[in-house]
């Protein structure tokens, strides 16, 4: 827990009394720098901490945001934080606490939010507002669900230490000079040095960011995983060994050009409704603008997403299936119909999950809520209310 360590560093150097105390000056039975101790330290400092915001917040209203979160055990977890407006009419946002939960679906989401406001006396007469991730919303879908675990494998197993990230570092910088150089074929994007960002890095939205940088990384992720399963010592052997098989699979490979498509399209909405200061009346433009573009591609957008995930497939020598052969998953029930890859991709995969996007926009940005987020706007002080229609209030 080096963070730890360096807190009590940062304190000791402000503070003579307990400088004389701690670290190098503490006796040798009480230097309280264990790892059980600090975590102990660190639960207490957490729990009167939680204690604050909650006598902070007492009976005022409050909006819940909620957040999928994931740490190197690659556990499942959901992060929480309350906004609400203090006694001093300043919107106040709050990390309130992070939850193991079995899965992201909503049942086991409110189930962990039940326990939450229990253990710190919330009431549920009191939130008037709910907000999720984006991407949560596309995990309604098992598919796009087993995607994104798949990509958080990824990104722990090649970027879970210090040594296997540098080592995607060197292998990514080594492919971007010989480019620069001219011995390797650019393609699009492909000469930028990038990283790998987790989900949770960035907040919400950044799941687009990661998607992008996976695609640009692609052949370097790879070789990563190439070297991590072909070392007998490390841990992560059958881990790196398994997402091989997983990377090197057409399903893998459109699931990845789908998703970073439709979440490109919701991204600009989605940085913009996460700005404190909002301009409601651009939102709801945006809202506008990003169910016409997820229409016009679930309408227009097949053949083009088609090729350039075979052009990718091509590039990468990654089989691609005969569309007009009959679909056969992993874990694929003998009891349905039989499909063609062509129906499974198009339908079951393409227009799903851009009808669940749509269906949840319509859902949350319905004609209702829409234009009462627009009445509202018609209040706002800002430059003399400039925004104010008598026409549309009344």
């Amino acid at each position: 827990m080096g963070n730890f360590l360096e807190l009590l560093q940062v304190l000791a150097d402000q503070t003579k009394a307990i400088k004389r105390v701690v670290l190098e000056n503490a006796p040798e039975n009480l230097k309280l720098t264990s790892p059980k101790i600090q975590k102990d330290i660190v639960n207490a400092a957490a729990i009167e901490t939680t204690q604050v915001i909650i006598s902070e917040l007492g009976d005022t209203p409050f909006s819940l945001l909620v957040d999928e979160s994931r740490d190197i055990s690659i556990k499942k977890q959901m992060a929480v934080v309350i906004h609400y407006v203090d006694k001093r009419g300043c919107v106040i946002e709050r990390f309130l606490a992070i939850e193991h939960v079995a899965d992201t679906k909503a049942q086991s989401l409110k189930m962990a939010i039940e326990v939450i406001f229990c253990r710190h006396g919330l009431s549920m007469s009191s939130l008037r507002g709910q907000g999720y991730d984006g991407a949560a919303n596309m995990k309604d879908n098992n598919l796009i669900d087993a995607f994104f675990e798949s990509v958080s494998m990824v990104l722990n197993v090649v970027g879970g230490s210090c040594k296997r990230h540098d080592m995607l570092q060197n292998i990514q910088a080594a492919k971007v000079d010989a480019l620069d150089s001219g011995e390797l074929e650019s393609g699009r994007g492909l000469n930028q040095k990038t990283t790998l960002k987790r989900p949770g890095d960035t907040r919400w939205g950044s799941h687009h960011d990661t998607l992008i940088n996976l695609l640009l990384m692609f052949s370097s992720v790879v070789d990563v995983l190439e070297i991590i399963s072909n070392n007998n010592m490390s841990e992560h052997k059958g881990s790196a060994t398994n997402l091989l098989s997983v990377l090197d699979d057409f399903d893998f490979a459109f699931k990845l050009h789908l998703m970073r498509d439709i979440l490109g399209i919701t991204n600009d909405l989605s940085k913009l409704l996460q700005q404190k200061d909002q301009n409601i009346i651009n939102a709801m433009e945006l809202v506008r603008v990003s169910k016409q573009r997820l229409q016009t591609m679930g309408d227009n957008g097949w053949d083009s997403l088609l090729f350039e995930v075979h052009s990718f497939c091509e590039k990468y020598e990654i089989i691609i299936p005969n569309m007009n052969d009959m679909f056969v998953g992993r874990k694929r029930s003998r009891r349905k119909a039989e499909l063609t890859n062509f129906h499974h991709f198009r339908v079951d995969i393409f227009y799903a999950t851009i009808d669940l996007q749509l269906q949840e926009l319509n859902r949350r940005f319905n004609v209702v809520n829409t234009e009462l987020l627009l009445c509202v706007a018609c209040l706002d002080l800002s430059d003399s209310f400039s925004a104010f229609d008598k026409e549309k209030l009344i």
